[in-house]
């Protein structure tokens, strides 16, 4: 049995204790760190219920914070002692749990009576630097603020919040200090909106009215990224490595326009490519068991939505040519996994059996396809050399009308992920995370091999497109761009601090493009446009195959696909 201290018997309330401002000091850390210390506060949010942070948060009445220190401090406590809106009297130890200031080891707490809530202080994003004078503290968030994440909603209950939405650095710095610097300040200036509870997988939100677990996607409609949220206010509390407002009353939101259907063509365009990551399309054995597999969906019916959403956005584009990333490696033939897509696509699609197959040993693969009734496959398709990752995919295209044909690179580079990395390869603390030089490496051996296979061949130019696993500033696009390949996508809409609409990925809220396609010197004059064609990477990851299915061909991957529009 648990047996807690007695509270004492005579009523000590307003008798001398340590004001909070001195137990929070000016610092990150509170110099009177294992002191045991009584306080005098207003119970202002209480979060002891089950599955809650086990304790309450306690604001010193009548006495705001100063531009240095805060007025409140996190209780942490088993007594059930107090609610909302009382006068509290807590003996405590001081301690600062991974950055949050609280009282522990409540030897003490004593009700002093009923007291109106403090008004929440006044507070807007960006901050100028972290705000420790108010932690703890009921605010009001001034000014609306954009949901940039909502990754972490349905296992922690939480989505990130920016003044505005943020951009990768590396998509338009070089990498470098400067830009780790400001990847750095895009972290610090971004605010969780949070729950209030430390259950994983909760059944309601707090903040969130319409949000059911067991139909997550019902309320994907209200957390796209770039949704607008006014009303804030609650606590300002820091845990989890993250400045968070623990609300105490509903905001509301207002989500941004549903996405725009696929771009129209150019008139006098003759061909068009999407390139897609399909965020590891994998079909069991094929024949409707062999689930869950390494990678995708667990169950068939999720495969089957899954495949249906990616077959719709893959129509609605009106693609001659699919350049795929993150296809299941599993043979050609007519259960495999690139067999089942182009069926159900529709009868005029094809794609493409490498002359070398064997060279591919991942369990995820590149792809090609084709619309047979409108282009010609020329001569063989092949590998080339991955140099430490995925071997690139290669083809020949052609018009049924005739003329040059165009090549079609499908890449996918090694992953930022810093797994065993070592050397060159670890984190160079400049923006572009791990493996830098093993992609740098592929993109030169690339454009060595395709230099040597096109001799004495007659081509309209090469297209090389796919997941460079790299923004449009880093060393791997900087590289095939001194080869003579530009980005499309950034020749016709540049992506500036000020504006940038076409962007392929998030990572973390951020946006940036790690999907590129670049057009040799030759080719280059015959692209009439590129554009990236956003269903994807602003949805919430609740809305995708995982939850529901939907006629619609949104979150049909994380990445948003690339449409480039060329006359041969």
């Amino acid at each position: 049995m648990l047996v807690f201290p007695a509270l004492t018997a005579a009523n000590p309330c307003g008798q001398p204790a340590t004001v909070i401002t001195e137990v929070q000091g000016s610092t990150d850390t509170s110099a009177l760190v294992g002191q045991t210390v009584t306080v005098e506060g207003v119970l202002t949010q209480d979060s002891r219920q089950v599955g809650g942070f086990s304790g309450f948060y306690l604001q010193q009445a009548n006495t705001p914070a100063d531009s240095i220190r805060s007025s409140a401090l996190f209780v942490y406590t088993r007594h059930k002692e107090g609610r909302l809106g009382q006068r509290l009297r807590v003996t405590g130890k001081v301690k600062e749990h991974y950055g949050l200031t609280e009282l522990v080891a409540v030897s003490d707490l004593q009700v002093c009576g009923t007291q109106v809530l403090p008004a929440p202080v006044e507070m807007s994003l960006p901050w100028t630097r972290a705000p420790e004078n108010l932690e703890n503290m009921r605010v009001r968030i001034n000014g609306p603020l954009t949901i940039t994440d909502s990754h972490q909603l349905t296992r922690f209950g939480d989505v990130s919040l920016a003044a505005k939405d943020p951009l990768i650095s590396t998509e338009f710095m070089v990498p470098g200090t400067a830009a780790l610097r400001h990847a750095k300040l895009v972290s610090v200036n971004t605010l969780v909106l949070d729950d209030g509870n430390a259950r994983r997988n909760p059944l309601s939100l707090n903040w969130l009215p319409i949000y059911n677990a067991t139909q997550p996607g019902s309320a994907a409609s209200s957390l796209v990224a770039g949704t607008q949220v006014r009303g804030l206010t609650g606590v300002l509390d820091y845990r989890y490595g993250a400045w968070r407002l623990q609300p105490d009353q509903i905001p509301s939101l207002k989500p941004p326009p549903l996405p725009d259907p696929a771009p129209a063509r150019p008139t006098s365009a003759n061909l068009r490519v999407m390139t897609l990551n399909l965020h590891n399309l994998f079909n069991g054995d094929g024949r409707g068991q062999g689930f869950p597999t390494s990678r995708g969906a667990k169950t068939e019916a999720q495969y089957k939505r899954q495949l249906q959403r990616l077959s719709t956005g893959l129509n609605q584009a009106g693609a001659d040519l699919l350049a795929l990333s993150e296809l299941e490696n599993d043979g050609y033939g007519s259960n495999s996994t690139i067999a089942q897509l182009a069926a159900s696509l529709g009868p005029h699609w094809r794609f493409v059996v490498p002359v070398n197959p064997a060279m591919q040993r991942d369990a995820i693969r590149n792809g090609l396809l084709y619309r047979a009734d409108r282009v010609n496959a020329i001569g063989p398709a092949q590998y080339l050399l991955g140099d430490g990752g995925r071997p690139s995919l290669t083809q020949r295209f052609a018009l049924k009308s005739g003329g040059l044909p165009l090549r079609l690179v499908s890449v996918h580079l090694k992953s930022k992920s810093c797994r065993n990395a070592k050397g060159d390869n670890a984190q160079q603390n400049d923006g572009q995370g791990c493996y830098t030089a093993v992609r740098v490496k592929q993109a030169k051996t690339l454009h060595q091999q395709l230099g040597q296979l096109d001799r004495g061949n007659a081509l309209a130019g090469t297209l090389i497109t796919g997941d460079f696993n790299s923004y449009s500033k880093e060393q791997p696009i900087s590289e095939l761009a001194r080869a003579g390949y530009t980005s499309m996508v950034a020749h016709f809409h540049p992506c500036t601090p000020v504006r940038c609409e076409h962007y392929s990925y998030r990572f973390k809220g951020a946006r940036g493009s790690l999907d590129h396609a670049l057009a040799s010197a030759a080719l280059k004059p015959w692209v009439l446009s590129a554009k990236v064609w956003n269903i994807n990477a602003d949805q919430p990851r609740m809305a995708d195959y995982r939850s529901h299915s939907s006629p619609q061909p949104w979150r049909s991957s994380d990445h948003n696909p690339l449409i480039t529009d060329i006359k041969l």
